[in-house]
């Protein structure tokens, strides 16, 4: 086999450091690394051994290698002449331990389901004639010759083996060979009449037609009644030693698919799993022969797989078959990885998604290892090219992640219930039997025993004389027979008196015995009814403590469930205020932003109004200058109209002697000189009768008019007061303010005063007078000659108009800027 020096990963927690070519330098984490000149035997005692090891001890195991082609997958798992990999040092490792502990041929016979039964010793004698009376038959493995092509693999010189194996278990060891070839499964240990894979060629480079050829069926797969995988009809051989199961792969693997490509000249076209089952069973009792149960029975399981190598076709230059080859190794990977990922993320995160196993024939086989049914070993193996620098990246990764995915748990075995040490007792005792045998030279009996028991008795009685009589007048013989007779019964009567005391006081001493052992039972009785009382009440005490443990039980279990409930509250209000943290930032994002705009908007307009205020107060000041000058000179016309004398007009009062004696105009444009002076009238309260409060603010500006409110009984103040309050029982506030068209307003708002319950005032507002002046309205009409003067006719026309319309009082408009105006509070002519 091709010798390929390659870097092997183990998944794990070392770090390690990768520089490849130079080019980029990457960081993945491992448990073991393991260098280019590492022996097989230290990769086999980390990686392999535990495996071995849980094997023997009922639990199953998977460990399968992994890596781009060419990067010496199945140089890990085989070896190489003189250095035998993975798979013969894990079968020389099962047989060093349980040798000595072997069970005969067909003792344990595996079934179509995925099980094992046990067999007597008959039916296996049976089984086992069956087979030696096959037309073929097989050699004795003792006897078997060793193929040299692998002789040299399975000469592995460490005698490893399993320190702690159960001895009082029989054990067999049972293996199966096969391969996943474009997703469909085959038995590599299927008996054939022909070679599919190597077919034979004639002289003209052709290939031979055969008649008799008939293609290898794929195998499927099954779910037996523990949801365990497994291959349908798949050929499973008993094994009894490293060199027949090495015999069993060797034979297997002469049909497993390779082929030439541009990376590697003998590259695995398929996915090979090599399955070590290994069943055991206790002994009996007696420590002969199977405890004939099958619910004790542990069938264990360790499959070493060798994985296909992923490959990119645009470097092989993979054509026709190669190239389907190289599609369905990557798809099949490639499921592995997403089920190694998909476990991964349902174990960090707490999903529920599910894991893909059917996608792939590869890791529908394994899914129960994948969900806990034994350890799950990976060897990576590294080619240090430059050509593979991306591919081993890629590789490296999927391995670093694969050891977060935990899958592992324990496997409970059955429990027999017999004593331990049996088989070494029964060796015991059958060397010891053998050596008394030996010592004897026989059988020994208690026939013999009994025999020597009663001649030794015999032999106490004395001798019988000769009792022959050869004279009718012998009178010796019968004489001395009485004599030896008489001795006898003598004798018989002294033995029958001594075994009668004997009896006796074996009697008495038997009922001693019997007094003595009914007094030790009735002690034994309080005894035991004193310690059964104390198991009643130690049995209502675990009966309570029984029923606590369920009540608290149950009560973890609710607060388990309202915890859970809690935590899925916790999580959506967390949600809940991650997503009204992120919309609050926004919206202050956005107030921020309508802020600033505002601010912006705010600032443009403050300029903008700034400068239309500017601009009409600037053309206020110019209407103002010019209504200012305008009443200047209408002032100046005024003026020089009262001053120059005129003859033919009466001269106009002024408005001091106006506001003292106001006169009585005519309807005459000249007013009678000898008119009635007339009295001022005063505007007053309608309730002048009552006490009042008039409060006159200091800011009030006087109004020249001729009406003016005057109440009576009135208390003037400048500012409210509870003294002045207290003593009125009406309240009035003179209120100045500017109206729209630029006139004083005064406003007269009243209200009547009460007492509160405290001993202060209150003020409620009932009604507002308001005065108010106007300049006069209408359109203006002139009385004069038929050809005045304009210059000098100006004024008099204002002023012959006024006085024909005015009749009781004249006001002068306050604050005009077009001369002096007039209101009438009279009617109209």
């Amino acid at each position: 086999m091709k010798h390929l020096k390659a870097v092997n990963f183990w998944a794990g927690k070392l770090k390690v450091q990768g520089d490849v070519c130079s080019l980029l330098q990457t960081q993945y984490s491992f448990k073991e690394v393991f260098g280019t000149l590492v022996a097989q035997k230290e990769l086999f005692d980390v990686v392999a051994k535990p495996l071995v090891e849980d094997l023997i001890r009922g639990k199953n195991g998977l460990l399968f290698t992994y890596g781009v082609t060419g990067s010496g997958k199945t140089h890990t798992m085989t070896g190489s002449p003189g250095d035998g990999g993975l798979l013969p040092r894990c079968l020389d490792m099962i047989f060093n331990s349980i040798g000595p502990f072997q069970a005969k041929r067909f003792v344990f016979k595996l079934d179509d389901k995925n099980g094992v039964d046990v067999q007597c010793e008959v039916d296996a004698l049976l089984e086992r004639q069956k087979r030696d009376a096959m037309p073929v038959p097989k050699t004795p493995s003792g006897k078997r010759q060793i193929d040299p092509e692998f002789a040299d693999m399975i000469n592995v010189q460490d005698h490893c083996k399993v320190e702690e194996v159960d001895e009082d278990n029989v054990y067999s060891v049972f293996v199966s060979y096969i391969e996943i070839y474009n997703n469909y499964i085959y038995d590599l240990l299927e008996e054939a009449p022909f070679e599919p894979i190597k077919p034979k060629w004639n002289s003209c480079n052709t290939p031979v037609r055969n008649g008799d050829f008939i293609p290898p069926q794929s195998k499927i797969l099954r779910e037996d009644q523990n949801h365990n995988m497994y291959v349908t009809g798949c050929t499973e051989v008993e094994v009894k030693s490293t060199e027949e199961a090495f015999e069993v792969f060797w034979r297997g693997q002469k049909k497993r698919r390779i082929a030439n490509t541009q990376l590697n000249r003998e590259s695995s076209r398929s996915h090979s799993v090599f399955i070590i089952k290994l069943a055991q069973a206790p002994l009996d009792a007696d420590g002969d022969n199977v405890l004939q149960e099958k619910e004790q029975i542990t069938l264990s399981q360790l499959s070493l797989v060798d994985l296909a190598g992923s490959e990119r076709t645009n470097r092989t230059k993979a054509e026709g078959n190669r190239l389907r080859e190289a599609g369905n190794i990557n798809q099949s990977l490639m499921t592995l990885r997403t089920c190694i990922e998909v476990l991964r993320e349902n174990q960090m995160y707490g999903t529920n998604k599910m894991v893909p196993y059917r996608d792939s024939k590869l890791t529908h086989l394994f899914k129960n290892y994948f969900d806990g049914e034994g350890k799950v070993r990976m060897i990576v193996c590294v080619n240090p090219k430059a050509e593979d620098y991306e591919e081993s990246l890629q590789v490296m990764r999927f391995a670093e992640m694969t050891q977060e995915v935990e899958v592992a748990r324990p496997v409970d075995r059955p429990l027999c219930g017999l004593t331990p040490g049996r088989r070494l007792r029964n060796q015991a005792f059958r060397e010891e039997l053998s050596r008394k045998l030996e010592m004897r030279g026989g059988p020994i009996n208690g026939e013999t025993e009994e025999q020597s028991v009663s001649e030794m008795f015999l032999q106490n009685f004395p001798p019988l004389p000769s009792c022959e009589l050869l004279d009718v007048n012998d009178d010796q013989t019968l004489p001395k027979l009485i004599e030896v007779l008489e001795k006898r019964h003598k004798l018989r009567q002294m033995l029958s008196e001594e075994f009668a005391k004997n009896v006796l006081a074996f009697k008495t001493t038997l009922q001693d015995f019997d007094s003595s052992v009914v007094s030790k039972e009735n002690y034994i009785q309080g005894k035991l009814s004193e310690k059964e009382k104390t198991i009643a009440g130690q049995k209502m005490e675990l009966e309570r403590l029984e029923k606590k443990i369920k009540t608290l039980e149950y009560k973890i279990e609710i607060l388990e469930k309202t915890a859970t409930i809690y935590e899925e509250d916790k999580r959506h209000l967390q949600q809940e205020l991650e997503s009204k943290s992120q919309k609050l930032q926004r919206q202050a994002s956005d107030k921020r932003r309508l802020e600033a705009r505002l601010q912006g908007m705010v600032a443009e307009t403050t300029m903008k109004w700034e400068r239309e205020c500017e601009r009409r107060v600037a053309a206020k000041q110019l209407e103002m200058q010019n209504k200012l000058w305008v009443t200047d000179e209408k002032l100046k016309q005024l003026k020089a109209i009262v001053t120059e004398p005129k003859n033919e007009k009466p001269e106009r009062p002024s408005r001091a002697r106006d506001r003292e004696k106001p006169v009585q105009r005519s309807v005459s444009p000249s007013p009678a000189p000898n008119a009635p002076p007339v009295r001022l009238r005063h505007r007053r309260s309608r309730s002048a009768g009552e006490r009042w409060v008039d409060h006159k603010p200091a800011s009030n500006v006087p109004t020249e008019t001729v009406m003016q409110p005057q109440v009576p009984h009135a208390i003037t103040v400048a500012a409210a007061s509870e003294k002045a309050l207290a003593k009125c029982d009406k309240y009035m506030l003179t209120h100045q303010e500017l109206a729209s068209d630029g006139e004083i307003e005064t406003k007269l708002i009243k209200g009547d005063v009460f007492k509160t319950r405290g001993g202060g005032q209150a003020v409620q507002f009932t009604e507002i007078e308001t005065l108010k002046q106007e300049s006069p309205t209408g359109r203006k009409r002139r009385s004069s000659p038929s050809h005045p003067d304009p210059a000098e006719d100006a004024a008099d026309s204002e002023w012959t108009d006024v006085e024909t319309r005015c009749s009781v009082a004249v006001e002068m408009r306050a604050g005009s800027a077009l001369g002096p105006g007039y209101q009438h509070h009279a009617q109209p002519k």
